[in-house]
């Protein structure tokens, strides 16, 4: 998928950022100076200004979906600022909030918003980051290892199991704990229990046999049950407890920049500006990305026009078949195998 997430849930799938610091255009008082390219103004909630939440403008106006947050100081002012021409929707987001009502906004005006305090500490928890959920997952007791089903090759010792579980498998792709991993979909179908849902949803799309072999790793039916419990638990209501710290000190200053890129059934596994070693080589310069086994693009985004083009990636029908038994050589169309 290419959609963006906000930060609460925490993009597992952030595709490309532009990240500056926010310099002090405050006026005096409780006002904000703002510049003819900027949206700026003061949250507040039935609880008074709301510092260190998140202000999100987006807007489908542009050539790319485009998304622009910031994070308010201790008196619930922001500026979003340098922001394209186009009409904004915008809204609040915040630990101890659920997401206000998206109002519109344009650049050069000022926008005071409300914020909405969460109703009770399960809807707050919605938005809390993905390792918090990920918290309730109940890992086996040292005393089931080793764990005895055949191929539980991570499954000698609780450490090696933890290893596959965090480094080697699962999460090194998948952002545990989000929303779309702790809740089972009613699209994934009907099942007899969540052990079956979890063993189908790890099978699920080009990848499956290769999740479903981590389960394999971990003790496949171990495994299933672990996961299986933890959504049973929270469809049940469980939630984590601890609410996270808003952001403080210098994270306020950051400004998160967004853009939807990309065909829709693409998704992007690799992404790179100039040179990460030092991305000030080409401030402003193109970003590049690559899709796994998804489509035979390169993908390029234009961050100063809020554009992308593609380039298709030549292929060598010559090429031998793989160890797979997948052909390398195969021209395929735009779209997951």
């Amino acid at each position: 998928m290419r959609k963006l997430l906000y930060p609460g849930i925490c993009g597992a799938a952030l595709l490309a950022s532009a990240i500056a610091t926010m310099g002090a255009r405050q006026a005096g008082g409780n006002a904000v100076a703002i510049d003819n390219d900027d949206i700026g103004g003061v949250v507040t909630s039935s609880k008074g200004p709301e510092a260190g939440v998140w202000v999100v403008a987006e807007t489908k106006e542009l050539p790319t979906g485009f998304i622009r947050v910031v994070v308010t100081d201790d008196r619930g002012r922001y500026v979003v600022p340098d922001l394209p021409k186009a009409t904004y929707q915008v809204f609040v987001r915040g630990y101890g909030l659920v997401d206000s009502p998206k109002v519109p906004g344009t650049p050069g005006k000022q926008l005071n918003l409300t914020a909405v305090i969460a109703p009770d500490p399960r809807a707050a928890a919605e938005y809390y980051p993905a390792n918090y959920w990920l918290s309730l997952l109940k890992i086996p007791d040292k005393s089931e290892f080793p764990i005895q089903e055949q191929g539980a090759t991570a499954g000698r010792s609780q450490g090696e199991f933890l290893k596959q579980l965090k480094t080697d498998g699962c999460m090194s792709c998948h952002q545990i704990g989000n929303k779309a991993t702790r809740e089972i979909p009613p699209s994934l179908g009907k099942f007899d229990s969540s052990v079956a849902a979890w063993a189908r949803r790890v099978a699920s799309g080009h990848d499956g046999s290769q999740m479903d072999q981590q389960m394999g790793q971990l003790g496949r039916q171990r495994a299933l049950k672990m996961f299986a419990d933890w959504t049973d638990r929270i469809a049940a209501g469980e939630y984590p407890k601890e609410a996270p710290p808003r952001p403080q000190g210098a994270e306020r200053n950051l400004v998160i920049t967004q853009w939807d890129w990309a065909d829709p059934r693409e998704y992007f596994h690799d992404v790179i500006a100039s040179d990460k070693r030092n991305p000030t080589v080409m401030p402003y310069g193109p970003v590049y990305g690559l899709h796994e086994n998804s489509s035979d693009h390169l993908t390029i985004l234009d961050p100063v026009k809020n554009s992308w083009t593609q380039v298709e990636i030549p292929h060598n029908p010559a090429a031998q078949p793989c160890r797979t038994g997948r052909r390398t050589g195969v021209k395929r169309s735009s779209g997951i195998r």
